[in-house]
């Protein structure tokens, strides 16, 4: 049962087009006490404008406006400034939080001795657990693992060849700790917060939610994932418009958490190793969208002069047909 306590929720909103509007609405449909603070990463859409039009009578949701993108950490480090409340909800602008989903998390925070986040079971637009949404952290020798797939080892070697996102394992049926959640919807407290501090500005796109993972587990704070707290993640615009670009931040914050965590725990060729397949990994993944936007862009033309073709034949016989 949550109390009458602020809870502050800070969006960062990039282009996210009606689905912030959505977003905010599920929220205000919670009926909580809640302030909702966006941050608009400079949108170049209508995305904010068409949710300060549909939510123009509401006075607990709060703008801030930025004049460029400083990126997912940035923004909510900014938003985390302005919030009042005694907690602090994370969430995607691309996301629709199920009406009972905060009560549950804000519970298990209370309830549990030692928890300083909670994250909630995330849904693909089709029903299907989101991968990330509960995981271990993916240490170099566990990436190695994944990007060479020999995780197909683990049903010998368990400990050792294990994947680090957990959504193929059966769904507790209880509140559990685990290692990270996703950045999409995190729960933290005011205290945790203010022991911990906000996200690390160096991440522009991904990683920042595994940094504050193992930020708050190393100041001794609990991470748990709450089952029965819903909330369905819909894609970002974004990662489908312009894939590189986002492939790129998410591979250079890969980095950066392997040599601010890790450097000084791994023998040098190790993570020598781990560098070159995740920039590996990278190139094939560049060479992946090119050849596809290529082939995109010939069928397109294809189609295009097909069409053409058509309606030349059209006019011909049109005309032939009225002298």
């Amino acid at each position: 049962m949550v109390n009458n306590e602020l809870i502050s929720t800070i969006i960062v909103n990039f282009n996210s087009g009606d689905k912030v509007s959505l977003c905010v609405q599920s929220l205000l449909d919670t009926k909580l006490n809640l302030e909702i603070i966006i941050v608009d990463n400079a949108s170049s859409d209508q995305s904010l404008k068409a949710l300060k039009e549909v939510t123009s009578s509401e006075s607990n949701i709060h703008y801030i406006e930025n004049q460029k993108n400083y990126g997912f950490a940035v923004a909510c480090n900014q938003g985390a400034r302005l919030a009042r409340g005694e907690f602090l909800l994370y969430l995607n602008p691309d996301c629709k939080i199920h009406p009972d989903a905060i009560p549950k998390l804000i519970a298990c925070l209370e309830q549990t001795p030692g928890v300083g986040m909670t994250g909630g079971y995330i849904l693909n637009s089709d029903g299907s657990e989101q991968v990330g949404c509960r995981r271990s952290i993916p240490t170099p020798w566990r990436t190695l693992v994944r990007v060479f797939c020999l995780s197909f080892l683990s049903k010998y070697f368990p400990g050792l060849f294990s994947d680090f996102n957990l959504n193929n394992q059966e769904l507790p049926d209880h509140p559990i700790e685990v290692e990270a959640i996703s950045g999409a919807c995190m729960l933290v407290s005011r205290e945790a917060y203010e022991a911990v501090g906000g996200l690390d500005e160096e991440y522009f796109l991904h990683c920042e939610d595994l940094d504050w993972c193992m930020s708050f587990r190393n100041k001794g704070w609990k991470i748990m994932f709450v089952p029965d707290a819903e909330v369905t993640h819909f894609q970002g615009a974004c990662s489908r418009s312009r894939p590189i670009f986002v492939e790129w931040y998410k591979h250079k914050g890969m980095m950066r958490f392997y040599r601010k965590f890790f450097r000084r725990q791994y023998p040098g060729v190790l993570m020598w190793l781990v560098g070159f397949a995740v920039w590996l990994r990278f190139g094939l993944l560049v060479c992946y969208f090119s050849v596809r936007h290529v082939l995109r862009y010939l069928k397109n033309l294809c189609q295009g002069k097909h069409v053409g073709t058509r309606q030349v034949q059209t006019a011909i016989v049109t005309t032939d047909g009225s002298s």
